[in-house]
């Protein structure tokens, strides 16, 4: 089940019942309760009122006297929110924020003034805002997402214009797509190329075209399994094995930024380094660290340590003057 169908359910659940559990929720979905918890701000940030509440008699729920009727929703509407979930950005990205924008407003419901009396005054939505947005980064350019949704539902094969990262011209190839996927605010196109299963990023996508034979996609294989199987070859590549210390004061900075490449992270020694372990594909990739400068030392294998020394002293020359 993809995530835009779970806030659905998720939201049906709610609806039928008063009050449950995020334990509860994460056994009739089939997730964990971090996944729950993680859908329950997704709600949240769309205006949909839910309350959670800690201790021995919590639990989550839609706030009292709110209704968010699933019935109201029309064929359309359904459909897109099952395929893009409840973010108005991405709906608008395929064409469909005017369906959005009305399902959101039969999701929301009009609530009415607080008594006068109250410990909480204030909805969720008063006190919480979610922005899903990477940091530091402006939105790369993107072609016409709303059309090759269009053409994605054909079910045809693609003949597409793609520009590899790094490369300065783009490739002509032919792929059988599965749809698309959106992951840390990024476009991709999932697709079979020779029957093996690629991710493309939008950014780079520089046109395509609508051949006229079905798509030939591997026998079992789905949009959903195949980018969460790529996202994981992805996550666990780990040819290459630096051991570093970091200092201790920075390291909340080091797991945001190199995320899963961060294998451990030790504890703080006397004089406020820890030990880490970072993975990467290939050997270049410890190039990553010199953002960190002075607060990073690399350890081992020795050629890591030497490139970052070869790149440092480079660096050093260039700006000597």
């Amino acid at each position: 089940m993809s995530r835009p169908q779970r806030l659905i359910e998720l939201l049906a659940a709610l609806q039928a019942r008063p009050r449950t559990t995020a334990e509860s929720l994460a056994d009739e979905l089939g997730v964990s309760t971090r996944t729950v918890l993680r859908d329950v701000r997704a709600l949240v940030d769309a205006g949909i009122p839910v309350f959670t509440e800690r201790g021995k008699y919590g639990g989550i729920s839609l706030l009292p006297g709110d209704q968010a009727d699933l019935s109201k929703l029309t064929t359309g509407e359904a459909d897109l929110l099952r395929a893009v979930g409840l973010d108005p950005d991405r709906a608008r990205q395929v064409g469909g924020e005017a369906a959005a924008r009305s399902a959101l407003r039969k999701l929301t419901p009009r609530r009415s003034p607080p008594p006068a009396r109250d410990d909480l005054p204030l909805s969720l939505t008063d006190v919480i805002a979610i922005d899903n947005r990477p940091w530091f980064e402006e939105a790369a350019p993107l072609p016409d997402v709303a059309g090759l949704v269009r053409d994605l539902r054909t079910g045809r094969r693609l003949r597409i214009d793609y520009r590899r990262s790094g490369s300065a011209s783009a490739q002509d190839l032919v792929v059988d797509p599965y749809g698309l996927v959106q992951r840390g605010g990024r476009w991709y196109l999932v697709a079979d190329r020779d029957r093996r299963p690629r991710m493309f990023a939008l950014s780079r996508l520089q046109r395509w075209a609508v051949l006229d034979g079905d798509r030939r996609l591997r026998p079992g294989a789905d949009l959903a399994g195949t980018a969460r199987e790529l996202g994981e070859a992805l996550e666990s590549q780990g040819h290459v094995v630096v051991t570093a210390w970091a200092a201790a004061d920075r390291l909340d900075l080091v797991r945001r930024i190199l995320g899963a490449r961060l294998r451990t992270a030790g504890d703080p020694r006397d004089d406020g380094r820890v030990e880490i372990t970072v993975a990467y594909g290939q050997l270049d990739g410890v190039r990553q660290l010199l953002q960190f400068g002075e607060h990073i030392e690399v350890v081992a294998p020795r050629a890591a340590r030497r490139l970052l020394h070869r790149l440092a002293v480079g660096m050093a020359h260039r700006h000597a003057h």
